[in-house]
């Protein structure tokens, strides 16, 4: 995790050309051009987020709070700021003691830009976590780019299941898989882990059965884990089209 220095807006002396530093405003209000400048190596939102808004950094913004879709939940990644979206945003702010008020604006941003890195990643996760098959994330069931994409989202979604079981660390033992990899070890031919949305957890602190019933309330629908066969030994949480949560000897 690097150290972020947010500046302070720049004035133009005019007729000088000398840069003097102004102090920030007490209460930032909506995001400004200024916030953007000084803001993050990632992705800087420029403008405040509500309900009715679409885009691109609407998308975005879901892809850092789709852990927060509430129990049973799965946010929508589709750039539209719906009540799921909101409620999400709301989720998140009440998480890390923002105002709650289903708004994206200065205060959440900031603590999203404190949450990741710079390539976008969490800070708690990485990209060679979640590949360790290859280095180009190529030939799983979909493209690289969509493959390492979902990959991106799982990893946000276990940064809010890591934050609700009190920050202690996530032992992650793979994700994305090849074909050839996903043979070499067996994967079912259908494996979520072919599309980069599937992640194999270790027990850690947490145990099997904490993560899976924890991950319940972030947005995974496929958790599989102790009790379903093959399962014993991990918990399996992946993104999927319809609800498969199976780990009977956690209760699941």
């Amino acid at each position: 995790m690097r150290i972020r220095f947010v500046l302070p807006m720049l004035a133009l002396v005019a007729g000088l050309g000398t840069v003097v530093a102004t102090p920030a405003a007490a209460d930032p209000g909506p995001v400004t051009a200024g916030d953007v400048a000084a803001a993050d190596a990632c992705y800087s939102w420029g403008r405040s987020l509500s309900q009715g808004a679409s885009g691109e950094d609407v998308r975005q913004l879901q892809i850092r709070v789709a852990g927060y879709p509430g129990y049973g939940g799965v946010l929508a990644i589709d750039g539209q700021f719906g009540a799921g979206t909101k409620a999400a945003v709301t989720r998140f702010q009440q998480a890390y003691g923002l105002g709650a008020d289903g708004v994206a604006g200065p205060a959440t941003f900031s603590k999203l830009y404190a949450l990741q890195d710079d390539d976008c990643s969490p800070v708690n996760f990485t990209y060679g976590e979640l590949n360790r098959c290859n280095s180009d994330w190529s030939g799983g069931n979909v493209s690289a780019a969509t493959a390492k994409a979902n990959a991106l989202v799982s990893m946000w979604k276990l940064q809010a299941m890591r934050h609700a079981m009190g920050d202690r660390p996530i032992v992650v033992n793979g994700g994305f898989r090849s074909v050839a990899c996903n043979n070499a070890v067996g994967g079912a031919t259908g494996s979520r882990h072919l599309y980069g949305d599937a992640v194999d957890l270790g027990a850690g602190a947490q145990g099997f059965c904490g993560l899976a019933r924890q991950a319940r309330n972030h947005g995974f629908s496929e958790i599989l884990g102790p009790g379903y066969p093959g399962h014993d030994d991990h918990t399996h949480v992946a993104h999927r089209s319809g609800r498969l949560w199976s780990a009977s000897s956690c209760g699941i």
